[in-house]
C-alpha cells in the first residue's frame, strides 16, 4: 500500500511555514494521543504516522529532499535498498529523540511543548504505554559543525547548565545524528534519576554533494551534447577524508552514447562510516545541458546531423 503524502497527513499546504508545520503537528498529536483516543490501536498507528511526517517536514534537509523526490527520499530510512538511478538523497539517520516528563502522566501542550517528549510518553523506551517515573527532563542541544569536520571527526566543548562538556564527534557523522549523554539533563524531582542530554549534530550543507544514511554520496554532473555522444573524461568533486576540506577532484569517464539521467557508481568514494572502517559509494547522475543559444555554424552542423 502506498504511503500517504506527509502534507496531507498534517493537513497543511506545501508552502506551510515552520510554525504552521509545528502547530499542525501539535494539534494532531493531542487529538490522536492513545491515552485520550477511544480507538487505541488506530490512535497508535495515526500517532506514528503523524510523527514520521513531522520528522521529515520539520528538518530542512529532509524537507527539501522530500519535496524533490517524495517518499523515495526516505526509502533508506524504511530499510529498503537504494538503487543507483536516483539522485538527491540528502538525509541522515531517521531517529526519534526521547526525553522524559518525570512522573507527570498528563500532557502539556503549552509554550514548552516538545513533540519528541510526546512520542516517548506514548511509546516509552520499553513498549507502548510505558512511562519512566521520577526522571528529570531530558535536554536537547543542537551543535553545528562544518562539512570537513563531519568527514574527519572532531572534538567540541559546550557548556550545559554551567558545566563544560567535551563532545567527541566521530568521522563520517551525518546531519541529524544524536549523541546521548546519560544523566546530563535536568535533575529529577524528589531525588529521582537525572534526565539525559541529546546532542543533535547539524552538518553544514555541501554545495554539490549530498548523502544518505548508508554513507553513500550523491552528486550531479552536467555534460554537453557532444560529451554525451562522443564520450569524455570529466572532473567531479568527491569525498576525501585525507584532505583538509574533506573533498578532492577526481576523474569520471563518460562513455560514448551516455544518456541523460544515467547514474555512475564509484565504489568506495563515499562518506566514512561511523560504524566501521569502510566507506560508502559515490553515485553521480549526469544531466545533459542543452544550450539556449547556438551559433549559425553550430546550427548547420546539427541540422546536417539530424538529416543523417
Amino acid at each position: 500500500m502506498s504511503k500517504r503524502d506527509y502534507y496531507e497527513i498534517l493537513g497543511i499546504s506545501k508552502n506551510a511555514s515552520d510554525d504552521e508545520i509545528k502547530r499542525a503537528y501539535k494539534k494532531l498529536a493531542k487529538e490522536y494521543h492513545p491515552d485520550v483516543a477511544k480507538d487505541k490501536k488506530l490512535a497508535e498507528e495515526k500517532f506514528k504516522e503523524i510523527n514520521e511526517a513531522y520528522q521529515i517536514l520539520s528538518n530542512p534537509e529532509k524537507h527539501r529532499s522530500y519535496d524533490q523526490f517524495g517518499h523515495a527520499s526516505t526509502a533508506q530510512q524504511a530499510g529498503s535498498a537504494r538503487g543507483g538511478g536516483a539522485y538527491g538523497g540528502s538525509w541522515g539517520p531517521f531517529t526519534y529523540t526521547y526525553s522524559s516528563q518525570g512522573s507527570n502522566n498528563g500532557f502539556d501542550f503549552g509554550g514548552d511543548f516538545d513533540p519528541f517528549d510526546v512520542f516517548e510518553q506514548v511509546f516509552g523506551s520499553r513498549g507502548f504505554g510505558t512511562r519512566r517515573e521520577k526522571k528529570g527532563k531530558s535536554l536537547q542541544y543542537e551543535l553545528a559543525i562544518s562539512f570537513a569536520e563531519a568527514i574527519h571527526g572532531c572534538q567540541k566543548q559546550i557548556v550545559i547548565r554551567g558545566k563544560p562538556l567535551k563532545i567527541k564527534i566521530p568521522a563520517g557523522v551525518a546531519s541529524g545524528s544524536q549523541i546521548k549523554y546519560s544523566g546530563e539533563g535536568e535533575p529529577a524531582p524528589q531525588g529521582g534519576i537525572p534526565g539525559d542530554l541529546f546532542i543533535v549534530i547539524k552538518v553544514q550543507t555541501h554545495t554539490s554533494i549530498q548523502r544518505d544514511e548508508s554513507s553513500n554520496a550523491y552528486s550531479l554532473a552536467q555534460i554537453s551534447y557532444p560529451q554525451a555522444v562522443l564520450g569524455d573524461n570529466i572532473e567531479i568533486e568527491s569525498i576525501d577524508p585525507n584532505s583538509p576540506s574533506g573533498t578532492k577532484k577526481i576523474k569520471l569517464k563518460i562513455p560514448a552514447g551516455t544518456q541523460h539521467g544515467t547514474t555512475f557508481r564509484i565504489r568506495g568514494q563515499g562518506f566514512p562510516n561511523v560504524r566501521g572502517s569502510h566507506r560508502g559509494d559515490h553515485f553521480v547522475q549526469v544531466a545533459l545541458v542543452v544550450p539556449s543559444r547556438i551559433s549559425y555554424n553550430q546550427k548547420k552542423i546539427l541540422e546536417e546531423l539530424n538529416k543523417s
